[in-house]
């Protein structure tokens, strides 16, 4: 993971979260993951990083969004 990789994820306060991988404070807060999703994912298209979504319950991955990182020519 780059630091300009970002993370979606729900804090303690039940709140969600969109941080950059490297910062010391939340870049977006909201209500629902999908709402801080979709704003998180903004940043992460102009920085051409990846969104890391996480699990409320848990804290896991549960799915990854790159943006602009990937290699052009791929197999599979």
């Amino acid at each position: 993971m780059s630091k300009n990789d970002y993370n979606v994820y729900q804090g303690t306060d039940g709140l969600w979260r969109g941080k950059r991988q490297d910062a010391s404070r939340s870049s977006v807060t909201g209500q629902t993951q999908k709402e801080v999703f979709e704003k998180t994912r903004e940043f992460a298209q102009k920085a051409e990083s990846e969104v890391s979504i996480h699990r409320g319950d848990n804290g896991q991955i549960r799915a990854k969004h790159s943006y602009g990182n990937d290699p052009e020519i791929s197999k599979g």
